[in-house]
């Protein structure tokens, strides 16, 4: 297996994280009362649990880079998640950001800030 990293989150609930996330093509390697890891592809999210994390507060974030933005953002778009700059979770559209990125921003149920970033065509 190459070298890889993966994110380790917070999550309230396990089952709720794990419903939100399958709606955008996670899906449970590996679930414990201690540990979660989803994964999508060659994408994976670790999280442990925080019961008592208040979303509003939640500093976490990671990236997402990905072949196919529009194809994420239309998964995010048909589980539900509303498009706006404030609220719980939310999501923000992709946009040319100053890096000359196109990025799209997910906030998870439970605050975590997902930035999805649409990798460059190969040169």
């Amino acid at each position: 297996m190459a070298d890889h990293a993966t994110p380790n989150l917070p999550s309230r609930q396990f089952l709720k994280t794990e419903r939100f996330y399958s709606k955008l093509g996670f899906s449970a390697s590996y679930r414990s009362g201690h540990w979660l890891i989803l994964q999508n592809g060659g994408m994976t999210l670790e999280f442990f649990p925080w019961p008592d994390l208040d979303p509003a507060q939640n500093n976490h974030s990671c990236c997402l880079r990905l072949d196919d933005l529009d194809a994420m953002v239309e998964k995010i778009r048909a589980a539900g998640v509303p498009e706006a700059r404030e609220g719980i979770p939310r999501l923000v559209p992709p946009q040319m950001d100053i890096s000359g990125l196109t990025i799209a921003y997910l906030i998870d149920p439970d605050g975590t800030l997902l930035r999805l970033v649409q990798n460059p065509p190969n040169r």
